[in-house]
């Protein structure tokens, strides 16, 4: 008698357990918010543009995208940095370009006449100047262009005139200090200035055509500026929205962000001059 009392008792205290789980969690559910078509959710994610600008942006425009970004939370910048030439190449294949900015007006001028950018967005934003550089443990006495038709200057650097506006603004430099002739044999093409830069840096040449910008970011105790470069046609930027952008509204954003205020004090910081400000 005295087991089996103790056995229902048992039974009686789990049942009570029971019902008082089960009423606090009915309590409980009772107070939560109910879920329903107006609770918020995450937000849309960002719209993605491409933006292919010149080698030699690389650091400003690197520097302005959190900035943009943050002012412009539903756009994500993806950028692609080259050559203007073979940036070109690009959008005249059909690459998913948004926006491209130049180091040179004849490339954007190429695709102006093929109807392949939007004439209405395009603007010339900063323009830069052109230096000769030599490595900073240099031998050589290189104080000015003459000087590189001396013998014992075997290798310079150049951007390919073809595809790289600063070799074409070299090259246009050598053609009027009558120079080209004597020293085509001396040079060693790059794809874009970057790459001439790291020739100099590593003492692959003599010396190099750069854009000033660029010589400003040389790894410290690598190069020596020897000379600006004077030429007859100024190192101007342009920028424009690509015609077969899928985000034109977007693109615009950032093409006014770069020729604002703000963006041409970034590009000012990197040692361009400012021109949309």
């Amino acid at each position: 008698m005295k087991k089996g009392l103790i056995v229902l008792l048992v039974l009686l205290s789990i049942f009570l357990a029971i019902g008082c789980t089960d009423n606090g969690s009915e309590a409980i559910n009772e107070t939560s918010t109910p879920v329903t078509s107006e609770t918020p959710v995450s937000g849309q994610e960002p719209d993605v543009i491409t933006v292919s600008a010149a080698a030699s942006l690389t650091e400003a425009f690197t520097d302005m995208e959190s900035q943009f970004e943050d002012e412009n939370p539903d756009i994500d910048v993806n950028f692609n940095f080259g050559g203007s030439g073979n940036l070109r190449m690009q959008i005249e294949g059909g690459a998913p370009v948004d926006v491209f900015a130049s180091a040179d007006e004849s490339h954007m001028d190429t695709l102006a006449n093929e109807n392949l950018i939007d004439n209405s967005s395009r603007e010339d934003f900063v323009q830069n100047s052109l230096v000769l550089i030599v490595p900073a443990n240099s031998i050589h006495n290189i104080t000015g262009l003459k000087d590189l038709a001396d013998p014992q200057i075997e290798k310079i650097g150049i951007g390919n005139p073809d595809t790289v506006p600063v070799g074409k603004y070299a090259r246009l430099a050598l053609t009027e200090a009558g120079l080209l002739e004597p020293l085509e044999k001396k040079m060693v093409l790059g794809e874009d200035v970057k790459h001439v830069l790291v020739y100099v840096e590593r003492e692959e040449v003599d010396a190099g055509f750069v854009y000033m910008t660029d010589a400003k970011t040389a790894k410290p105790g690598t190069i020596r500026i020897v000379t600006s470069v004077p030429v007859s046609t100024p190192v101007t930027y342009p920028i424009a929205v690509v015609s077969s952008s899928e985000h034109k509204e977007e693109a615009q954003e950032f093409v006014d962000f770069v020729t604002g205020e703000e963006g041409q004090e970034v590009l000012e910081k990197y040692g361009f001059t400012a021109l949309s400000k």
